[in-house]
């Protein structure tokens, strides 16, 4: 397991860059993490890293957004799903193993994720700014 502190904003998302840098197009990364824990910030960081300009928001109420850089981006938000009907309703079992997968709120859909998911769990650090990244299924040198 790798530990990344983040003391910013602005650090997230360059975690969320240097991460970039080593997907190879078909993960599915997997976030953990209460409201307000910056897996917006870091899906921004990742899709900035792969060449993705557009400006990278929760899909809170669309449920998946969509971008497209080096790889093609789908970028979930399951924090409304809590069944399997409502889970099989949003696509997602279609887009894995296609591009990458970004998930919010992986809890709700834990036992649908991929073996291979890379898991990251976001916690409160020291103050409000600090998080701590534990991060699961990918080397970072």
């Amino acid at each position: 397991m790798i530990r990344f502190v983040s003391n910013s904003v602005e650090e997230t998302e360059a975690f969320g860059e240097r991460l970039a840098e080593k997907l190879s197009g078909t993960e599915t990364i997997a976030l953990f993490g209460g409201l307000g824990m910056g897996k917006t910030a870091f899906t921004r960081g990742l899709c900035r890293g792969l060449g993705i300009n557009d400006a990278v928001s929760s899909p809170t109420f669309a449920l998946v957004n969509e971008y497209s850089g080096s790889f093609k981006v789908y970028h979930f938000d399951m924090y409304r799903v809590q069944t399997w009907d409502d889970l099989y309703s949003t696509g997602f079992f279609d887009y894995l193993g296609n591009a990458v997968i970004v998930i919010e709120w992986s809890e709700n859909i834990e036992g649908a994720l991929p073996d291979d998911a890379v898991k990251i769990t976001i916690g409160r650090g020291e103050n409000d700014d600090q998080r701590i990244f534990e991060i699961e299924g990918v080397e970072l040198t």
